[in-house]
């Protein structure tokens, strides 16, 4: 195992000390990260205590220690996992050469926009969730997405080391517009859609946390595979922080879903409305626009940059050890693509069709989550069931881009879309609604009406411990 170095002003297992170049370029970084943190991380919560786990090891077992700290004294450091012996690029065109340790330089632009893409999303997910803390529905909640926050900036980290190692004035360059660009703001957004959008409550962050991050974990395990080394091994470490951050959000509706199904049952006519709950309807609403949101960022269903990707070896596909074929040269991908106005069905070439691959694992992956909700509406006696849209819907982003498919996948005109749209995406009143129940609960052990409690605390600890040092 590599040796970390906890106690090195950057925490890391990369022997930073052994090159004094990158150390000093990335130390003159550090005090704008910090000044970025503090003016756009967690709003109020600077100098606050929080149970927090950070990495001290990127060995499977135990890998993290956890104790109170304030979020701007965080460990933020570099953690690779550690190299595999004699490893082969597992995929295209360099299928079986050995992988590159450093950046190759016929792909060092790709390679820059593809790092750069990823980076910008760590950074933009703490801006959209800054102010969430003020209406935590538990102490407990509260402290979970203090954690997302701190390891989405280790990610960023993790990005940015591999831009000033591998890409020299351009890498620092691009680190440096990482800190620069705003989420929502309309002069310099941040790069992708989903992380421009409002986080507005605690239902957007959930379903963010379940989708979103979702379609992070595809990325990060399609980057994994890339050919490009410490790529590869940066990503594969974060792939361990990174599910804990689907489980807050998987969790936390489940949790919203079962509140919901008894308040349900305590009120006559099941107006979970009067019992100051959120409907499932509602909820169904904000799960269409977080899952549509999040199938744009796999980007187009048919795709040469996909193609070229994965010829070059620079990006894979989900557990690419599990195909048979790793050239995927002779075969094609069956997808619905929009024809003449009207969907029908077509055999992709398979290298153009990488994005697709990856999307529909994804989908899979997201009905395996509502399927969860759904036991617990059925445990309930409810006859509602929650359900993904179809892959068509509100999209922005591929050949179903700006097209007006209801959540069933028909394709209707747009007038009749324009109707339909309160029904299907959240209304000014249902985020009007949905704001009113955000009312801070700061007790220990405690909890908004809205939303159950968890199955259990964190690391063995009850639901009531202090997880977060609140000042009186």
């Amino acid at each position: 195992m590599s040796n970390v170095d906890l106690s090195a002003k950057i925490p890391n297992n990369v022997d930073l000390h052994q090159d004094k170049r990158l150390l000093r370029a990335l130390e003159q970084w550090q005090p704008d990260y910090i000044k970025w943190w503090l003016d756009m991380g967690p709003s109020g919560f600077q100098t606050t205590d929080v149970w927090l786990r950070t990495a001290i090891s990127v060995d499977a077992e135990g890998w993290a220690h956890f104790d109170y700290v304030k979020m701007p004294d965080y460990r933020w450091g570099i953690f690779l996992a550690d190299p595999q012996p004699d490893r082969t690029i597992g995929f295209g065109d360099n299928y079986g050469k050995p992988s590159w340790p450093v950046v190759p330089g016929e792909h060092r632009n790709t390679l820059r926009r593809l790092i750069v893409t990823q980076g910008d999303t760590e950074p933009a997910s703490v801006e959209q969730q800054r102010m969430l803390g003020h209406s935590a529905p538990s102490i407990y909640d509260m402290r979970n997405l203090f954690q997302v926050n701190v390891e989405e900036g280790r990610h960023l980290w993790a990005m940015v080391y591999l831009l000033h190692s591998q890409f020299g004035r351009d890498g620092r360059e691009e680190a440096e517009e990482l800190l620069a660009r705003r989420s929502g703001n309309p002069d310099k957004p941040r790069i992708l859609g989903a992380f421009n959008q409002p986080v507005d409550n605690w239902l957007d962050f959930f379903m963010f946390t379940m989708f979103t991050d979702r379609d992070g974990k595809y990325q990060l395990l399609a980057l994994a595979e890339s050919g490009f080394d410490p790529l590869s091994r940066t990503t594969r470490f974060m792939l361990t922080e990174e599910a804990h951050h689907m489980f807050v959000g998987e969790t936390g509706v489940e949790r919203i879903v079962a509140r919901t199904a008894e308040l349900m049952k305590a009120d006559p006519d099941e107006d979970v409305t009067r019992q100051g709950g959120i409907p499932l309807d509602m909820i169904q609403r904000y799960l269409n626009l977080w899952f549509a949101l999040s199938l744009d960022l796999f980007g187009g269903e048919i795709s040469s940059n996909a193609a070229s990707f994965f010829a070059d070896g620079l990006k894979g596909r989900y557990k690419e050890e599990s195909y048979p074929d790793h050239l995927a040269l002779g075969d094609t991908y069956r997808m619905a693509v929009l024809a003449d106005g009207r969907v029908a069905e077509q055999d992709v070439p398979l290298r153009n069709a990488m994005n697709e691959v990856l999307r529909d694992a994804y989908v899979e992956d997201c009905q395996r989550g509502v399927d969860r909700w759904n036991k617990r509406l059925a445990e309930a006696g409810l006859s509602t069931r929650l359900h993904l849209p179809s892959k068509r819907f509100y999209r922005h982003i591929g050949i179903y881009a700006d097209q007006p498919f209801d959540p069933e996948g028909r394709l209707l005109d747009k007038a009749e879309w324009e109707r339909g749209r309160s029904q299907w995406l959240p209304s000014d009143a249902d985020r009007a609604y949905v704001a009113n129940l955000q009312k801070a609960v700061r007790e220990p052990g405690q909890i908004a009406n809205w939303i159950g409690k968890p199955a259990r605390g964190i690391k063995g600890l009850p639901f009531d411990y202090e997880y977060v040092r609140l000042e009186d």
